[in-house]
């Protein structure tokens, strides 16, 4: 197991946790009551910051229940955060877009992450062909 250093911003904030037997992804919530407009963007304070070990990153993505509770898009539809991104006043952020009216209060779980490795470094080799398992289409269907 990682040992991760995680700051709050708040004293209010619900302390990071799995749910026990659900998954492996662990929920964030806004650090503070929000208002939105239908047409609003806004950066989202999810109320920590964390310093993730060097080879890994983290990937943050909407709650499935988000978009049906609080009518809001994360717009980047994922978010990456590499190690680099580890002070102590880097808050983590959800980038967000209303399409109706809403309010998030403190403390909604609207987002959720998970870390991972970072990708081997590859060496791309340019070449005529690649296999003969040509499939001539787009997509597993091979229509065009």
């Amino acid at each position: 197991m990682k040992d991760i250093k995680i700051r709050y911003f708040n004293d209010q904030i619900e302390r990071l946790r799995y749910i026990d037997g659900k998954s492996d992804w662990i929920d964030l919530r806004c650090a503070e009551t929000i208002e939105l407009k239908a047409g609003d963007f806004k950066l989202i304070p999810l109320g920590v910051a964390i310093a993730l070990p060097d080879g890994y990153e983290a990937h943050i993505v909407p709650r499935s229940s988000t978009f049906k509770n609080f009518g809001i898009l994360q717009t980047n539809s994922m978010g990456v955060v590499d190690a680099s991104y580890c002070g102590t006043n880097d808050q983590w952020m959800m980038p967000a877009y209303a399409i109706r009216d809403t309010r998030v209060e403190l403390n909604d779980r609207i987002c959720q992450f998970r870390i991972a490795k970072n990708q081997p470094r590859i060496n791309f080799m340019e070449c005529d062909s690649l296999t003969d398992a040509d499939r001539g289409g787009f997509g597993s269907t091979g229509i065009k």
